[in-house]
């Protein structure tokens, strides 16, 4: 299934409860999730045709919207299947699956009262995110100008199409300056993550990661940091300053379609492609293969 857009495609998508023609889902251009961002999502992989963690993802799709103020109309179970529904369908085996669910075009305004919440599960296959290359050499990261919001300013603990907006403005100005990606700092001038991948440091034998208070928490990222305890090392999570990373030798990023991949570079601070971050890519990737 190749196609150089993604709306024009050989397949299937489960949209709305049914599998449909890949091409045929579409909606309206006065949706309310298009205007206003209020829309959420997961992104997943499945290894051997098998969706890696798929419960968790489908959990938090639905207190993604909660968060967000509506109440997707399936239940954990119907989005379960609603991805493994859509693997089979196109015939894949390895692939990236995205649920995402909005508020359709019942409504036009900042008002929300009476739209409706749809569903769509899309899958197809995804290279590695950064590329191969990148597991060897790693990445090159530019400190962003934008930084991710408080709290009380946006919904941080879901993962709502709305909050990527300030990643891809980061993400296209880094890679228009020769970098791979960004490491964006939070409203109080901390280290929180890059622009969609979590974000792991090491120093002297202990792993330093920063407290996800203000950005999501994520599945991979959780994944790791147990891989990594359960090699015996200490996972410290805790408020990290740009200055630090001075101090770092190895340091990585976590995520579902970056799993884990070395940083090289971020700033003007470079990091080497050590054991320790080799180890927890080999460790994470037994796991999502089933050895």
């Amino acid at each position: 299934m190749s196609a150089k857009t993604y709306d024009d495609r050989d397949g299937f998508i489960w949209y709305n409860g049914k599998l449909i023609n890949w091409r045929d889902a579409q909606f309206h251009v006065l949706t309310h999730a298009l205007h206003y961002a209020s829309s959420v999502f997961e992104g997943q992989k499945a290894y051997g045709g098998k969706i890696f963690k798929l419960r968790e993802h489908s959990q938090r799709l639905i207190d993604s919207g909660r968060i967000l103020g509506f109440e997707i109309p399936y239940s954990v179970e119907e989005i379960d299947q609603a991805s493994i529904d859509a693997v089979k369908a196109n015939n894949l085996v390895n692939a990236y699956v995205r649920p995402i669910a909005w508020r359709g075009s019942e409504m036009m305004g900042v008002a929300t009262k009476g739209s409706k919440i749809h569903l769509a599960v899309a899958a197809w296959e995804w290279p590695p995110y950064f590329g191969e290359e990148a597991l060897y050499k790693g990445l090159r990261l530019e400190i962003a100008k934008w930084r991710r919001p408080a709290p009380d300013t946006a919904p941080v603990h879901a993962k709502a199409a709305g909050l990527y907006m300030i990643a891809s403005l980061c993400k296209d100005a880094s890679m228009a300056h020769g970098y791979d990606d960004a490491l964006m700092l939070d409203y109080r001038g901390q280290v929180a993550e890059a622009t969609g991948a979590n974000i792991f440091f090491l120093k002297e034998g202990v792993i330093h990661t920063p407290k996800p208070d203000c950005f999501l928490d994520g599945i991979t990222r959780r994944t790791v940091k147990g891989l990594a305890e359960k090699r015996g090392f200490k996972v410290i999570e805790r408020a990290i300053m740009p200055e630090e990373l001075a101090d770092f030798e190895q340091a990585f990023l976590t995520g579902t379609a970056a799993e884990v991949t070395p940083l090289c570079e971020i700033g003007p601070y470079n990091f080497e492609v050590g054991d320790v971050c080799k180890t927890l890519m080999k460790d994470y990737a037994n796991l999502v293969h089933g050895k």
